[in-house]
């Protein structure tokens, strides 16, 4: 497992820490999960970009889909 270093000033850690500790995590916890979240975040973005640049355009009611699908 990787060790990582944060640099931030004594106020924001302490905020981070107290907000962590709010939440019921260590800081790592935190810092980890925030980390993940943000790039998840960026990955939907892209994700939605790609499905926006690929829209045909085609809808369908929910009645054309119950149909389809045989409901």
């Amino acid at each position: 497992m990787a060790t990582l270093t944060i640099r931030m000033s004594d106020g924001e850690a302490e905020v981070a820490k107290r907000f962590a500790a709010f939440e019921g995590k260590t800081f790592s916890e935190f810092a980890r999960e925030s980390i993940m979240e943000r790039i998840e975040d960026f990955l939907d973005v892209q994700e939605l970009e790609k499905a926006i640049a690929e829209d045909d355009g085609v809808r369908y009611t929910l009645d054309e889909v119950k149909s389809e699908l045989s409901l």
